[in-house]
């Protein structure tokens, strides 16, 4: 299922660059996530619409995203009330808390799938890197 139809032009070459050279939280992010979810099918820079999600299930139909100090309240916002007319639940996370709290971040996204139909448990002591 691609989400490209909405897209703007030029938003895929963008994905494949955003996910050539993403940050270190979301490198962290990204492998604690297909450790500990594999069932989940999480997709990295996903164009959903006008925007690219940081992480995507469509299965779970959950997006998250990683914010950092370019990121504005009411940039997330729009992006936000996008995401959920579309149908995602969406979770959000600060780098450093993706970098620095890893475990934490994953417990969130545990219970969020956990909600979610059909939701896949975590692995025990996956996603769980200092």
């Amino acid at each position: 299922m691609k989400g490209y139809d909405k897209a703007p032009s030029g938003t895929v070459d963008r994905a494949r660059r955003l996910r050539r050279d993403m940050t270190d939280a979301e490198k962290r992010l990204w492998r604690a996530l297909r450790e500990a979810f594999p069932e989940a099918k999480f997709r990295r820079q996903s164009p959903v619409g006008p925007y690219i999600a940081d992480f995507l299930s469509f299965r779970h139909r959950l997006v998250i995203e990683l914010d950092g100090g370019q990121h504005t309240p009411e940039t997330d916002a729009a992006r936000t009330r996008y995401l959920e007319r579309e149908g995602f639940a969406v979770l959000r996370f600060w780098n450093n808390d993706a970098l620095a709290n890893t475990a934490g971040v994953m417990a969130q996204i545990s219970l969020s799938l956990g909600e979610r139909e059909g939701a896949p448990k975590a692995r025990q002591g996956e996603g769980e890197q200092p």
